[in-house]
């Protein structure tokens, strides 16, 4: 679900940020708005942390034009939480001169409020005239809740919790089925460690960012996903995804294996080892005045072993990392792992690669075509990639 989270200036704000954390568990998209008001009450880098998204307070930012056209397009819901009594009568009476305004009049989604104001505020004939008005233009508005006010009155006014939004929201959408209900996928991340001795080991730098990413996409399209995850400490927040924690390409391979068969979907996104000490030492292996030897032995091609037996219904997806020849190295990858497409980054390109949360990538298919794609976040990168699975799945 992709969902615009609109904040205005109240002591309510405080909430949006455990809001935007209950979707974002979920494996919704969260686009905050706020008003310049509501920056008085939290601070947006707060919110762009938890939602991963920049957050937008104006039309227009240091960044370029916000097009609240294209939002109001591309949001599932519009939540204004929480919708002070000023806010209610913009809306209500269609004055646009802020971000959050903008977006409203230009939403073709549901719009949910969830007002907040002191008790007297809330009873005023205006504030309630207010409210019957947007009733009649579709809103639905989120009871308000009663106990202590910030003024220290006690009634009606208070904001709704934000587990009680998320609930109201979920119940009160008009149910789309999800492209990949009913799908299995497999998705592969992080990195790979092989073990020197009981201290040392052979690795790379991948956060597995990039796979999370890929496996909660998914997830939130409908899927049901295992994600055989390498030694990270990250984790991915929608619970829907079964994780499998392995550390060694031959343990990453051992998971896969039995669940490679079952899947409709597989994505290959972990950055496995390609070499292993041929003898691991039972200690640790202590510095002498000489130099060190070490004698490497392969590890198991995981993507070229499972797609020995691909099925010619399964969508297998791998990954290429290069430094150099780029797409001459992608396009033998793609050919010899018998993927369907293969996703291509360079090192060489800026905010892409092994731990950023941006990344630029190519897809590269079967039939030579290719697609080249900015950089995005990983988040947005994901949405791409899934969308080429559902094109190639025909859904």
């Amino acid at each position: 679900m992709k969902v615009i989270l609109g904040i205005s200036g109240s002591i309510a704000a405080y909430k949006a940020a455990h809001l935007t954390r209950l979707w974002v568990k979920q494996g919704a998209e969260v686009q905050v708005l706020m008003t310049e008001a509501a920056t008085d009450f939290i601070a947006p880098l707060t919110l762009s942390t938890l939602s991963k998204r920049p957050v937008f307070t104006d039309v227009r930012s240091e960044a370029g034009w916000n097009n609240h056209v294209e939002l109001g397009l591309w949001a599932d819901a519009v939540v204004i939480a929480p919708a002070t009594a000023n806010t209610l009568a913009q809306l209500a009476n269609g004055l646009c001169d802020n971000i959050l305004s903008a977006v409203y009049l230009s939403a073709r989604c549901p719009v949910f409020v969830a007002p907040a104001m002191d008790v007297d505020m809330w009873h005023h004939p205006a504030t309630q005239e207010n409210i019957r008005r947007l009733k009649t233009h579709g809103v639905q508005v989120i009871p308000v809740g009663v106990g202590e006010l910030a003024s220290g009155l006690v009634g009606e006014g208070r904001m709704a919790e934000p587990e009680d939004i998320v609930v109201f929201v979920e119940k009160n959408l008009p149910q789309r089925p999800k492209i990949f209900h009913g799908k299995k996928a497999l998705v592969t991340a992080g990195p790979t460690f092989e073990p020197l001795d009981p201290v040392r080991f052979i690795g790379n730098h991948s956060s597995g960012k990039m796979g999370i990413a890929l496996a909660e996409e998914l997830a939130a399209q409908g899927a049901s996903v295992t994600l055989v995850l390498g030694p990270t400490n990250l984790k991915p927040q929608n619970t829907a995804v079964q994780v499998i924690s392995v550390m060694s390409a031959q343990e990453m391979y051992e998971a896969c294996a039995p669940i490679f068969p079952h899947t409709d979907i597989a994505v290959l996104a972990a950055a496995v080892a390609d070499y292993r000490p041929k003898t691991v030492s039972d200690t640790k292996i202590k510095k002498k005045d000489t130099e060190l030897t070490l004698e490497l032995e392969k590890t198991i091609d995981i993507a070229a072993t499972l797609g020995k037996d691909k099925r010619a219904e399964q969508i297998f997806v791998g990954f290429a990392l290069e430094t150099n020849d780029e797409l001459q190295n992608a396009q033998v990858k793609l050919g010899k792992k018998n993927f369907d497409f293969i996703v291509l980054n360079s090192m060489r390109d800026a905010g892409a690669g092994f731990g950023h949360d941006t990344n630029k990538i190519s897809i590269l298919r079967r039939d030579g075509s290719r697609q080249e794609f900015p950089l995005k976040s990983k988040d947005d990168v994901a949405h791409d990639i899934v969308l080429e699975i559902a094109r190639l799945a025909n859904l």
